[in-house]
This record gives structure tokens, C-alpha cells and sequence, in this order.
């Protein structure tokens, strides 16, 4: 029976994968991450899908990334860093997107039809908390409220967002949730009192918005029609993955592979910096991101799930079949 999706994520991100007509012969997706390379590679793709500043006519039916570097689900999360298209944003150029498929296939019901069968990739909230909540000195949003409070605002504004790609066709959509921000080498470098440990606050708030962000998933898919969305437990998958790094060829855990200052994450890998030989030993590149060896294996088990609780209710490649 032939089976096709196309996909959306963003870094943070929005991407748009139509993938193939059997698992095999992946037509379009929406995508970003690493990880999420291999996830597509899996689908059937060889490349990345191109930025939706490269991609117009045809090109659009192929996916399309969407993603903007420090983006968040609020507006002005990142800011301190300068431009960056918001998750907001990325809608926008999204539904711009969708006119243009419009155009090409000749009306919404077949543009709309043609996006209910890609798999939609979205990964949002990260830069919420590092670029916004556990930023004081930049942002009041920690003055303000209480994790509680701040997990269920994204959550609430989260949600509309993503009802708004619903009405713009996406169907299969495969949420990313957070990993453990608090085990990032810049979080230990900065909150850490013995330069190894995790900072539990840190994780304790991205569980809060991860257990929201499942839930979210469960009322999509009973209140919107057709609506097949799942959620991909990042945090668990990387939680196992430090539990136990000799398992999986670790031997670095807490610093980054490129970078400046305590655990090489005060400050971020620079232009021209030579990093760490042995790049495959550690968890993390730099003072933020999982390197390549990190991010394969939790691309695969976002595809095909290792553990019950990798992802729900299905996984990426269970998405793909629906």
C-alpha cells in the first residue's frame, strides 16, 4: 500500500518533508537538526531540505526548512542575539509558502491534501528557557512567573501556533520535545557547583514543559480532525543516553568538544577554533548542541524507537505509515 508524508521543524524550527510514496521514495518535509538528518535519511532523503530562502515554485513540494537560529515560541526570546525569524515568523513565511502551493496545484483542497500527507518537524521551546527564562540579566520572564507558570504560557501560546499550521494543512506533525538543557556544558559552566553535575532546576523546568507539550499532543489528536501529531521524547532519550555514556562510545559528558572557559562553555565554539580530537567521544560539540555521535543516535530512535517512552503514540517511522 503506498504510504507518504511530508514534514516541518524548526533550530529553533519549522521544517516541511514530503516524504516518500512508501518509506522508500520520500516526496516532501518540513526539517532542521542533525538529528533530524537522520531521521530523513531513514525516510529516504540524502540531502537537507532547502531554507525556505532558497525554495520557491516546485521547489516547495520537495520540503522546505523554515528554521531560524535562537528562535522561540515567544517573540522575544533570542533578541540579545540579534535577528532571527520567530517561531511566529516562520508561520508566516509558512502560510506564504502555502499560497505559493496553492498556485502550483490549483487550489487550497489539493494544496491541502498534498501537505496532510508530510510529515511536519517541529522543535520549540529551547531558546524559551536558554535565551529567555534562565537569562535574568536580558529578560524578567523568571521575575515574573514561576516554571510552573512560564511552562504553561508557552504551552498556551504553543498551541495556537500550532493549530495555525493545522488550518494550513499540516497533519503529520512530530513534536520535539526538550532535552536536558541543564546537562548542556554552558548550564554546568554557569549554575554547576563541581564543574560535572547537571543543574536540576534547569531540567526540572523542561519536564514541565515536556509533560504539557505531550499532553497537547493527546488533545490535538482528539479534537482536531484527522490531526496525527506525536510527540518525540527528547529528554529521556538523551537522559539515557548520559545515564550510561560507555554504553554508547562517550567518554566526555559534561564539556564541550569546541569551545572557551569552564567545561569550554562560558563561551560558544568560535570561527577558526580548533576543537577537541576525539570529537566522536564527546556528548556535546559545543557549549549548547549535541555533536554528530549524540545527535545519530537520538535521530534513529526518534525514527524507531528503542524505549516505550521514546516517543508518543508513535514514532517517527509509525508517523510515516499512518
Amino acid at each position: 500500500m503506498t504510504k507518504r508524508s511530508k514534514r516541518l521543524k524548526t533550530a529553533s524550527s519549522l521544517n516541511d518533508q514530503c516524504e516518500r510514496d512508501d518509506i522508500g521514495k520520500t516526496k516532501n518535509l518540513f526539517r532542521l537538526l542533525e538529528s533530524e538528518l537522520i531521521e530523513t535519511q531513514h525516510l529516504g532523503f540524502s540531502n537537507y531540505i532547502p531554507p525556505y530562502a532558497n525554495a520557491r515554485g516546485t521547489t516547495l513540494l520537495g520540503g522546505v526548512n523554515f528554521a531560524s537560529a535562537a528562535a522561540g515560541i515567544r517573540d522575544e526570546t533570542g533578541q540579545q542575539l540579534g535577528g532571527r525569524i520567530t517561531f511566529n515568523g516562520q508561520i508566516r513565511n509558512y502560510q506564504n509558502a502555502f499560497a505559493q502551493i496553492v498556485s502550483i496545484l490549483g487550489d487550497e483542497t489539493t494544496a491541502t491534501d498534498y501537505l496532510s500527507r508530510c510529515i511536519f518537524s517541529v522543535g520549540m521551546g529551547s531558546n524559551d528557557y536558554l535565551n529567555n527564562y534562565f537569562m535574568p540579566l536580558f529578560y524578567s520572564s523568571s521575575r515574573l512567573y514561576t516554571p510552573e507558570q512560564f511552562a504553561d504560557i508557552l504551552i498556551r501560546q504553543y498551541s495556537q501556533q500550532l493549530r495555525t499550521l493545522y488550518d494550513y494543512g499540516a497533519r503529520k506533525v512530530a513534536l520535539i520535545g526538550l532535552g536536558q538543557i541543564g546537562c548542556s556544558p554552558n548550564s554546568i559552566s554557569m549554575f554547576s557547583p563541581n564543574s560535572s553535575q547537571c543543574v536540576e532546576r534547569i531540567n526540572s523546568a523542561n519536564r514541565l514543559f515536556n509533560d504539557r507539550l505531550r499532553n497537547l499532543v493527546s488533545d490535538i489528536n482528539n479534537n482536531l480532525p484527522g490531526a496525527k501529531f506525536t510527540y518525540i521524547n527528547s529528554y529521556d532519550i538523551a537522559s539515557d543516553i548520559l545515564r550510561n555514556p560507555s554504553s554508547y562510545g562517550f567518554t566526555v559528558t559534561n564539556r564541550g568538544c569546541c569551545g572557551l572557559g569552564r567545561n569550554n562553555g562560558q563561551i560558544t565554539c568560535l570561527p577558526f577554533q580548533i576543537p577537541c580530537n576525539n570529537r566522536d567521544q564527546h556528548f556535546f560539540w559545543d557549549a549548547f548542541h549535541p555533536g554528530a555521535a549524540a545527535n545519530i543516535i537520538i535521530g534513529r530512535r526518534s525514527y524507531s524507537a528503542q524505549s516505550p517512552t521514546d516517543a508518543y503514540p508513535v514514532d517517527i517511522r509509525g508517523l510515516a505509515q499512518l
